[in-house]
């Protein structure tokens, strides 16, 4: 796999050189940059540079991956497919896209809540509920930071736990971090 993982953090680092560029040249976005408040969501919460950056290099990233793995992963993979999971009575399911897009479109995003979405999921066969590796894109900014796993906090279906273990826990597979400076991080 390591040939795949190759291609995959060069995603990440193709994704991070465009996005970049796009926006500051040849440089990257400064520690103040990646704090400056660019808007207000439709919740009132604000929305920062690093959040869109992340938003925009994820997109990049993904759309590389999917060309990589349909070259180079024999088995499927799930791209940004969100699961209900209920880690006390260890079951999953998948959500369809379109119950998804209904729920947000309806604002009834509650019904969401416990739920995750990793950003790639590698199965080994046809059992679309377990993972060979789960793999999350990260793009830190500045990109001097170190990528994390998101913390779930308190009002969260997952408190107390991060994306990783809950990504392991639910789909029984390896989880993986990807961000174009510190490649694959397990």
């Amino acid at each position: 796999m390591d040939e795949l993982e190759e291609q995959l953090v060069e995603c990440a680092h193709q994704a991070e050189r465009l996005v970049n560029l796009e926006f500051f040249g040849h440089r990257a976005p400064t520690r103040q940059e990646c704090g400056e408040e660019v808007e207000v969501d439709g919740c009132g919460e604000r929305i920062t540079r690093a959040m869109l950056l992340g938003q925009r290099k994820h997109a990049l990233a993904l759309r590389c991956a999917k060309q990589v793995l349909e070259q180079r992963w024999p088995a499927p993979f799930s791209i940004e497919q969100r699961y209900r999971f209920y880690p006390h009575a260890r079951l999953l399911e998948t959500v369809s896209k379109e119950e998804e897009a209904r729920l947000v479109s309806q604002g009834c995003t509650r019904e969401l809540w416990r739920t995750i979405k990793p950003d790639l999921v590698l199965h080994s066969d046809s059992n679309l509920l377990r993972s060979a590796l789960t793999l999350d894109f990260k793009f830190p900014c500045p990109d001097t930071n170190e990528p994390r796993w998101t913390r779930y906090g308190e009002k969260s279906a997952y408190a107390g736990s991060n994306q990783g273990r809950i990504y392991q826990e639910a789909l029984q597979g390896e989880a993986v971090m990807v961000s174009p400076r510190w490649g694959m991080t397990r």
